[in-house]
Order: structure tokens, then sequence, then C-alpha cells
């Protein structure tokens, strides 16, 4: 009887599909970037023969602090600059490059326009840089020229958390590792269905299978084994989702959001901010005026548990929380007495015995040394509510870190909160110019350079 052999036929299958698969998927990239290609081709046309693509490398090296494609920024937006120029002001390219190049010197050569455009942002003269040769600016002109991408949506502060485990193209990773396991559950589907066929065509042939010929079936981890494809699948899926579950684990490292230790003196927010409404500066004073909040010290306690000797309770009793944890009224007091032995209190004398003990307070907030904030300027000039950063604060018996405090964080903050540009004395000249300039009555801090680099990191 006539054999056949089949045991490398259910790979070729699969393999031929996957590189269909692959051909038609890139011939679909390719299709979709004819377009892009062929703007971007005409532009670079148009601006004489610039490179869009090196231009943007330069763009980003030398003018994106001060300049966007579609918004004013320190300077004016630069999309389709040259053909503005051109039209508008009847300059040429020329012009464009003695001003890149020595600005100070087109302005102090009496230019007309550029005088204009010195007036009208507040006499700061745009810094020359004298390095770029012409095909440099020609070809930063080009992608100037070039299309404006599509503009992105702006995000919530509370899509911004969410936002955090999406990569750029706006694909989550659980998204991309669900695509491929949906691949990769097709492709065992593929094979069970062509081994069942190729069974089929054998029988209906007279044809006898040599593993039907074995007295007995292999183990199931065996035949795995001996399967090269298989085991080729197992081996990148594991791999894709061990680089996934490392990287969610990386970007942790130094992120202690959650992070609630034990203070070796308990100190209730929820009492004292939430029953008392105690206000949060009156402990933190120097979250107006300074760069730290700072620890409150223990005479500011004992201005009130001077008198206040021993916790009398909620008037609504204590609540079944309280009780499961211990926070009785006994308790309470018995951390006013950890205060009194602090500071070196005597309750009977009503004196001070000068023997006193600092108190070792855990921090909770711990920003790198790299990074720069300032409580005034966000709690004064800017009129923030703690909560904003730190939470429901009046509602934690135990205070923990509330937000992430990740650069991202604070990016999306400044992108999305308004300035406060009415009734702020710190800000009233600024404040108005900025207004007629941008046009709007709302500002981001984004809008006036909140998120350059230089503003945290100096």
């Amino acid at each position: 009887m006539k054999k056949v052999l089949y045991r490398h036929l259910f790979s070729k299958v699969l393999g031929f599909s996957l590189l269909l698969f692959s051909t038609s998927f890139y011939a679909q990239e390719a299709a979709a970037d004819a377009p892009a290609e062929a703007a971007t081709e005409q532009a670079a046309a148009d601006a004489g023969g610039g490179d869009p693509a090196k231009g943007k490398q330069l763009f980003n090296q030398n003018c994106a602090a001060c300049h966007a494609l579609d918004r004013k920024m320190t300077g004016p937006a630069l999309a389709n600059v040259e053909q503005r120029l051109s039209e508008d002001e009847g300059l040429d390219r020329e012009w464009i490059h003695a001003w890149v190049k020595n600005s100070p010197g087109v302005i102090a050569s009496g230019d007309s326009y550029a005088n204009k455009i010195y007036a009208e942002y507040n006499q700061a003269a745009m810094t020359p840089f004298p390095t770029l040769s012409d095909q440099d600016i020609d070809d930063i002109l080009a992608y100037t020229a070039a299309p404006p991408p599509a503009a992105a949506q702006p995000t919530t502060a509370a899509a911004a958390g969410d936002a955090t485990g999406t990569a750029s193209s706006g694909i989550s990773n659980e998204m991309i590792l669900g695509a491929l396991a949906l691949v990769f559950g097709l492709l065992v589907i593929m094979l069970i269905l062509v081994n069942k066929t190729l069974r089929r065509i054998a029988e209906a042939n007279g044809v006898v299978l040599e593993k039907e010929k074995a007295e007995k079936r292999l183990p199931l981890w065996k035949a795995f084994a001996q399967n090269q494809f298989l085991v080729l699948v197992a081996v990148i899926f594991l791999l894709l989702s061990g680089a996934y579950f490392a990287y969610g684990y990386l970007m942790q490292v130094g992120v202690d959001q959650g992070y609630a230790p034990v203070q070796p003196i308990h100190f209730s927010h929820k009492i004292h901010a939430g029953d008392n409404r105690i206000e949060c500066k009156y402990c933190h004073s120097s979250a107006r005026v300074s760069k730290t909040s700072g620890i409150p010290s223990l005479n500011v306690c004992m201005n009130c548990h001077k008198s206040i000797y021993e916790y009398a309770g909620n008037p609504e009793g204590p609540s079944a929380e309280d009780i499961a944890a211990g926070h009785t009224n006994e308790f309470y007091t018995g951390e006013i007495k950890k205060l009194y032995k602090a500071v070196g209190w005597d309750e009977e004398n009503q004196k001070y015995t000068g023997e006193s003990k600092p108190v070792e307070w855990v921090r909770i907030h711990n920003l790198p040394d790299f990074a720069y904030f300032n409580h005034s300027q966000h709690v004064s000039v800017a009129g923030i509510e703690c909560q904003t950063c730190h939470g429901p604060i009046e509602e934690m018996e135990v205070v923990e870190q509330f937000a992430p405090l990740t650069m991202g964080w604070c990016v999306n903050c400044h992108r999305t909160t308004n300035v406060k540009v009415e009734g702020n004395e710190y800000y009233t000249a600024i404040h108005e110019e900025l207004s007629k300039k941008y046009g709007v009555e709302e500002l981001t801090a984004a809008m006036m350079g909140g998120i350059e680099c230089g503003k945290c990191h100096y």
C-alpha cells in the first residue's frame, strides 16, 4: 500500500498562511503610507528642495522650545511661514535666512517687519542661530510647509491615569496582547482543521498514516515538544508576555501611590481636618510662602493640646471601622500623652520640663531631587486646593500618597488646568499681556511655558 508522509505539511500550510497575512498587511501599510509620502514629496518640492524629515529634526532641536506649527507660544506659529511672509509682507527666503542667523542685526538695520515682530513680542529678539546653514533653514521651511498632523484631542486629568499604560499610537498593551492571543488561537484552530481534513483525505485514498500504526499515542507534552511550530509560537507568546509584565513592573519603579506608613505618633486627619474642620494651612503654614509644605512643629500641636488632654470622641459615636482598627477614645488619648512626652510637657504642673525628644516622622510624599516643585506657586498663586494633589485628606485616618506624582501626571495637569486670570495680583500684568496676545481669557499653564523642561528640571 502506498504511504504518503504528512509530517511537515501542516506547518507548511500554516507558514504559507502567515506569509500571505503578513504580505497583505504590509501591502495595506504601504498603500496607507503612499498618500503621506506623496504629500511630503510635494511639500519638499514646494519648499524649494528642502527635506521635511531633516527639517523636523532641526525644528525639534532648535525651534520647538519657542514655536509650534499650529499655535502661538513664545514666538509665532510657523506653519506655512514662508508662504505667509511672501504673500502678506513680500519677504523672500533670503530675508528668512538673515533673520534666523542674526535677528538682532535685521532689527538694527531698521527693517519694518522685523521691528514689528520685535515690538509685538515684548521687545525680545529671537535667539540667533548662526550655525544653521542655508540648507538647514530650507529643510526647516520644508517641514513647516508640509501638511500638519491631525491635532490630538485633549485628555482629561482622569483619563491621564489610564493613558500611562497606552502606547503613543493610542493602542493599549492589553489590546496588543489580546490581538496576539487571538492570532495564536486562530492558528491552533487552523492546525486542528487542517489535521482533520488531511486525515479524511488519507482515509478516502486508503493511506495508512504512520501515526495510526503506533501501538499507543505519544504523551501530550512529548507531541507538543516534537512540533517545532507550536514550540516556536509558545516561545514567542511567552517572550511577549514576559516583556509586557516586565515593562509594567519597571514603569512602577519610584511610583509610591498608595504608600501609607505607620507614624510614631498617630495623627488622624479625619478628626482634625474632617470632624474639627481645621484648615490645612493652619498646620502646614509654609505651603503659602515656601517651596515645601513643611512638617508642623510640636508647638503648633500644643496650641490646642495644652487644653485638650483627652479625646472625648465623636458625638455620633465611633464607627465600626474605628472599633475594628482599635481607634477608641483611650487610643487617641494615649497618642496625646506621646505628644506630651515628646515636647516635654508636665501635665500636672502645666509647664515645660525642657526634656524634649524629636519625633521621627516618616516621609510620605517624596519627589526626586532633580524635580523642582514649589508649593507657594500652586497654593498662593494658582489657588489650587490641597485635595487636588493629596486627595480627600479630610477623610483619611492614615494619610497615604493619593496621586502617582509622575511626570506625565503633572504635565497633563498643566495642559488641562486653566490659570486663574482675574483677581490674581501676582500675575495681573502678565495675564493682561498674555490675554491680549492669545486672544482668549482662559489660559493653561502649558500655554505659559508650563511644560518646558527647564521649568521643573534645572
